[in-house]
């Protein structure tokens, strides 16, 4: 009976790089997705890292801006975070003065959350960033191609 194949003592199998292997086109889309999402994600948390904000913080103080007086539920469905983290979110937000919180005229057990002056400020300079990264990821991406790729991301998520 003959021994089954192993590598030799002390060598691991070489793990490819991005773009190569499993890790290139010919992957499972599933895994490139997450892949680019991850790289998209240190991107935006090395870029926000000095403003102290966090991709996540950026999402929340993106839909603040964009749906003024929004619940910390709807936020949760809007950016896919869990209840608990946005609770923390919101909170160290409210803490940076970033934004304010008020209960609802229409159910006073709901607070609405606005994004202050200062977090306007701070959502300005955050998208100058972010845009400079999406800029970079998208410049090698034909102009009538990135509709296509808006439009198939936003079916992914139906």
């Amino acid at each position: 009976m003959s021994k089954p194949l192993s590598p030799p003592p002390n060598r691991r199998p070489a793990i490819p790089a991005p773009g190569e292997g499993k890790r290139g086109e010919q992957g499972h889309i599933g895994y490139l997705l997450q892949q680019a999402a991850a790289a998209h994600r240190l991107r935006m948390e090395r870029a926000l890292s000095d403003l102290r904000v966090t991709p996540p913080q950026f999402a929340i103080l993106t839909m603040i801006a964009a749906y003024p007086g929004i619940s910390n539920a709807d936020l949760a469905k809007l950016t896919s975070l869990t209840p608990q983290t946005i609770t923390v979110i919101v909170g160290n937000l409210e803490k940076a003065g970033s934004i304010e919180r008020q209960p609802s005229a229409s159910h006073g057990r709901i607070l609405e959350n606005t994004i202050t002056t200062g977090g306007q400020s701070l959502l300005a300079d955050c998208r100058q960033r972010v845009a400079v990264i999406e800029a970079e990821l998208l410049a090698d991406l034909p102009a009538n191609d990135e509709q296509v790729l808006r439009r198939w991301l936003v079916r992914t998520t139906l």
